[in-house]
């Protein structure tokens, strides 16, 4: 048996707001934006070279969720980001207006700075040791 995590999904409080984030400042590709109707999408997005995973990009229905919005993972970094090329990628993120938590650091699994996407949600932006 082969099984995988497909898709991840994420609260925004509109979908082209997401979009314009994760493809626009970060760089994510837009893999599929369709309507499904009553102004409802299914849109995801991914990071490029990410194979087949994403993120699903889910508007917030009420005010459970409206709440929830970048705090998904009750203020810890909930987000994984791998690169492999560190400095490329956090001086791309920069120039684009990414606010970092802190300067880089390495840790014994690599390279590694806490970020925040524009809804609040903690990233971490790795480069993985070896």
């Amino acid at each position: 048996m082969r099984q995988r995590i497909a898709l991840v999904s994420l609260l925004v409080p509109d979908y082209d707001v997401g979009i314009a984030f994760y493809c626009g400042r970060l760089g994510f590709g837009l893999v599929e934006d369709t309507a499904l109707g009553d102004g409802k999408r299914w849109v995801i997005v991914r990071p490029p070279g990410a194979g087949e995973s994403g993120l699903l990009l889910a508007v917030a229905d009420g005010a459970r969720q409206q709440a929830a919005i970048g705090n998904q993972t009750g203020g810890r970094v909930g987000f994984f980001l791998h690169t492999d090329d560190f400095g490329r990628d956090h001086a791309a993120f920069l120039a684009a207006g990414v606010h970092f938590h802190e300067a880089p650091r390495h840790e014994p699994y690599g390279t590694v700075a806490v970020f925040e996407d524009a809804f609040g949600n903690l990233w971490d932006l790795i480069e993985p040791r070896g």
